[in-house]
């Protein structure tokens, strides 16, 4: 076993006695979106994304499903299984089945394998590396207040489109450089996620004002929309230090739903990496910030 538990990488690593690692990983989430369809699209992204973090292709999926009988229809659940089965091909990857159990709450997700000559750990960035975060966040703040209903499902079109994204093409475009450290940004937020990037003699300077957010997340932030990651602010603010005089950071700890991929990479090829993902379908994408030798704090807020 190459990465279990205790190396909080994204998916479990094994390798394999010809030479290659086989990953898997599983993930399942209750209903953000009230359409099925979508979903289905966001659920299995989400899931598949923990693959396509450590720069490798999904080759199987198995669906998870739990079904809410008295809440979810059976024409309902033929759309979630849709929307998840249209982002298991569109990857490349087969679905050879799944299990289903009845629930009182509906869930829906992925089990995923993959297998891979060589992978990105989440621990590897070097001291001059820049930081490239390819979606934007702030998909926990949006889907509060969609089930609020203090926003209009209109004004989260960005949110569901991006969710619904799958971050292959993101891996298969950084392929092509001297990828460091991967990982990608899920129900730890930001922060937590760059915590387990950060070695012990490094610290992350986060410019703050070049992370990309979702349109509405400033308004929301400023009508005090629950966060929703109280948790995460607990668990992981006592590394963090704020060098700027004030400012929000809220967003930074919010729990994403199938978030971006922060790459760890040379400063002089993280233009270009940028420039394409750009001209791709990540037009958002942003370098986020540098590693530097440790300072007073993991994560330096400037």
């Amino acid at each position: 076993m190459i990465a279990g538990f205790e190396h909080h990488e994204d998916c479990g690593i094994y390798a394999l006695e010809n030479g290659d690692f086989l990953l898997q990983s599983i993930d399942f989430i209750t209903p953000i979106v009230d359409d099925p369809y979508f979903y289905g699209k966001i659920a299995a992204a989400n899931a598949l994304s923990d693959v396509f973090a450590k720069g490798a292709e999904v080759c199987t999926a198995l669906n998870v499903l739990m079904w809410d009988r008295e809440h979810v229809s059976k024409s309902c659940l033929q759309e979630i299984l849709r929307g998840g089965m249209e982002k298991i091909k569109e990857c490349g990857a087969l679905l050879l089945g799944g299990h289903t159990i009845n629930d009182r709450e509906q869930k829906y997700g992925l089990s995923v394998s993959g297998i891979t000559r060589s992978f990105w750990p989440n621990r590897g960035a070097k001291i001059g590396d820049v930081l490239l975060l390819c979606k934007p966040i702030g998909s926990g703040i949006i889907t509060t207040a969609l089930k609020r209903e203090n926003l209009a499902l209109s004004a989260a079109k960005e949110c569901v489109e991006s969710m619904a994204l799958l971050n292959v093409y993101a891996m298969r475009i950084a392929l092509d450089f001297p990828i460091h450290a991967s990982t990608d940004i899920t129900g730890f937020g930001l922060i937590g996620h760059l915590l387990e990037m950060c070695a012990e003699e490094q610290s992350f300077a986060l410019e703050v004002d070049k992370i990309p957010l979702f349109e509405p997340v400033k308004e929301l932030l400023a009508q005090n929309i629950s966060l929703g990651s109280k948790n995460n602010r607990a668990y992981f603010s006592h590394a963090v230090r704020d060098t700027r005089e004030r400012g929000e950071d809220g967003f930074l700890y919010d729990a994403q739903t199938s978030g971006g991929i922060v790459f760890a990479l040379p400063k002089n090829k993280a233009w270009a990496l940028l420039d394409a993902l750009k001209k791709s379908q990540y037009e958002r994408a942003s370098i986020i910030g540098e590693v530097i030798p440790r300072a007073q704090g993991a994560i330096l807020l400037g």
